[in-house]
């Protein structure tokens, strides 16, 4: 072998992964776990030292490490120390020993491969006896919660009542996997996440170490895509600086994780929200052409998504050094233009159709569509918005003309004036078909929607209240639909006069709602009244006079001969409601001839 292949073997026989050769060996460079560090601290300096200790969290936040620092300070010795201590500036006798993992007292066993109560027979056995060299004998069992039972059970007394000189260190990322028996024995550390912003000063420190050259965008994506993990962060890190040759870009990244561009998923972020499918749609084919992830595009724009809204509570969250610059000035810029119902809307959508999109056999096509979905639902009112219309439109929204008459329609000759027809659309509903009728009738004009005359009057502090339904309507203004639902199905009145409320409550009615009618129609109305209870019956409760009147509908609209034919021509079918539409007057129907004003109200049905 000839010394440029000598060499080339050395060189990668000596070449360590950097989440090897930068993993933690003292407290101080343990990043992330500032409250663990501070309890130990407090814990060595005041000899309150736990006999089992229990440390849980994600992959890669350091357990093991943290076991491995945590049984060389339980056995730190140097010329001047020999006390268990966390300050571990100075090796000490057992510390490289321990942190490479070939301690003779320090024994660890993966739980993984050792789940059976032979492998803690064995434990129990060797605890009786003293630790060879070091001060204690310290057992890391990592994933311990893949132990049997049999093993767990086998474990409780020694657990509970250790030698003195034993210490047991537990590693799992299966916290609620191990019995409650074994976690009441230990003191438990939940290790945290490592904040993205740390993360980034982290890979900054070791590119500095490395001499790499590594854009902050670029580790941005790093620190993401490792989602609290230093490990998997430095594994990403190593396999960018690889790809790379040693000069790590935000553009190399992105291909190698098959990112979408961040500036790109932005766009295609404002395109949805703007209800441009056209745009959106060519935007995402692009980025999937460059090498995008139909579903990463998804999951990118569900972040930004979830970022828009943290920054509407939180702008201060603007200032993560993990974000990008395009990210935090157009984050707070939508931030302030959307609403949360909106930002909710997508970001449940996002979150269906990203399991939509992964196992689909066309992904593309899984993405376009949650897309299209998307962008169509940005221009349409949210649920509460769409009730608010129909509360004050009907049934239907205002329409500009006159609709033509249903076919088949006729008037009815009973229900006061008014004439029952079938709606156009007829809905299957369990073995046979569904018809909803509505009931056609004037509408006064001063109902008629119309846009609000800034010069108008203000409304007056005192407002009339004439009957019931002014009481429920002034409940319904001031969105309070809990004492809405009260007044409409518990309240008979009696007797209402300017100030004063005579009624009979419901059997179901609550203590308080004589005093919550008297405390709300001041607030309402701007003057005071007086509610009194009566052993009067008084009159049906509104929610009672509207079933009667329903009922009373339903009756008239079976006896229309139009509705019978209908009913006869469609088995099974059936009336499950009637709806009596608000309906603009003409100004010229008080001058028109009745037999044209029957023609007109015939041609509006």
């Amino acid at each position: 072998m000839n010394d440029s292949a000598q060499a080339g073997t050395g060189r990668g026989a000596a070449y360590r992964v950097l989440a090897r050769k930068y993993r933690p060996a003292d407290f101080s460079t343990l990043i992330g776990q500032e409250p663990m560090v501070r309890t130990l601290t407090n814990a060595f300096a005041t000899g309150r030292i736990a006999q089992a200790w229990m440390l849980t969290g994600v992959r890669g936040v350091g357990k093991t490490t943290t076991a491995r620092i945590l049984a060389r300070a339980l056995n730190y010795k140097t010329a001047e120390i020999d006390r268990p201590s966390v300050d571990l500036a100075v090796p000490g006798e057992h510390c490289k020993a321990i942190m490479e993992g070939r301690h003779v007292d320090v024994i660890e066993m993966d739980a993984a491969s050792h789940t059976g109560i032979d492998d803690i027979r064995e434990i129990i056995e060797q605890v009786r006896y003293a630790p060879v060299s070091a001060r204690y004998k310290v057992y890391i069992i990592d994933e311990v919660h893949m132990l049997s039972t049999q093993a767990f059970n086998g474990l409780l007394k020694t657990l509970e009542e250790p030698p003195p000189h034993v210490k047991f260190i537990f590693a799992t990322t299966e916290i609620r996997k191990v019995p409650i028996t074994i976690l009441s024995r230990c003191q438990r550390f939940d290790l945290r996440r490592i904040d993205s912003g740390l993360l980034v000063s982290h890979l900054k420190d070791i590119a500095a170490k490395e001499g790499i050259s590594a854009e902050d965008e670029a580790l941005g994506m790093i620190a993401r895509a490792a989602e609290g993990s230093a490990r998997d962060a430095l594994s990403i890190f190593d396999q960018a600086i690889a790809h790379g040759a040693g000069v790590v870009t935000a553009e190399a990244v992105r291909a190698m994780l098959g990112l979408g561009d961040r500036a790109r998923v932005i766009d295609l972020f404002e395109m949805l929200m703007k209800g441009e499918v056209a745009a959106a749609l060519a935007e995402f084919r692009a980025q999937y052409d460059g090498g995008a992830d139909p579903a990463t595009v998804l999951t990118d724009l569900a972040e930004f998504d979830h970022l828009v809204t943290r920054l509407k509570f939180v702008p201060s969250a603007a200032s993560d050094a993990a974000l990008t610059e395009s990210e935090r000035e157009r984050g707070l810029a939508f931030s302030q233009t959307l609403s949360v119902r909106v930002l909710s809307r997508a970001w449940q959508m996002l979150l269906k159709g990203i399991p939509e999109v992964q196992g689909s056999h066309r992904p593309v096509s899984a993405a376009e569509m949650v897309l299209i979905r998307i962008a169509h639902a940005a221009t349409l009112p949210t649920l509460d918005e769409a009730i608010r219309q129909v509360e004050r439109f009907g049934s239907a929204a205002p329409e500009a003309g006159p609709r033509p008459p249903a076919r088949g329609g006729a008037p009815s000759p009973g229900g006061n004036g008014a004439s029952a027809v079938a709606q156009s659309s007829m809905a299957p509903s369990g073995g046979g078909q569904t018809m909803r009728l509505v009931e056609a009738g004037p509408r006064r004009l001063a109902e008629a929607p119309g846009p609000a005359r800034p010069d108008a009057a203000p409304e007056p502090p005192s407002v009339p209240v004439a009957s019931l339904a002014d009481i429920a309507a002034l409940a319904d203004r001031n969105r309070d639909m809990a004492f809405k639902v009260l007044v409409r199905r518990c309240v008979r009145l009696v007797r209402l006069e300017p100030g004063r409320l005579e009624v009979n409550l419901t059997g179901d009615a609550p203590k308080t709602l004589l005093g919550d009618l008297s405390a709300r129609l001041k607030a309402w109305t701007g003057r005071n009244w007086m509610v009194s209870l009566s052993r009067e019956e008084g009159a049906p409760t509104l929610a009672e006079a509207d079933a009667a009147r329903r009922e009373t509908a339903i009756v008239d609209a079976r006896s229309d001969p139009a509705v019978a034919a209908i009913l006869a021509r469609f088995p099974g079918a059936r009336i499950i409601d009637v709806r009596i539409p608000q309906q603009a007057e003409a100004p010229e129907a008080e001058t028109a001839p009745p037999a044209e004003a029957a023609g007109e109200d015939d041609d509006q049905l």
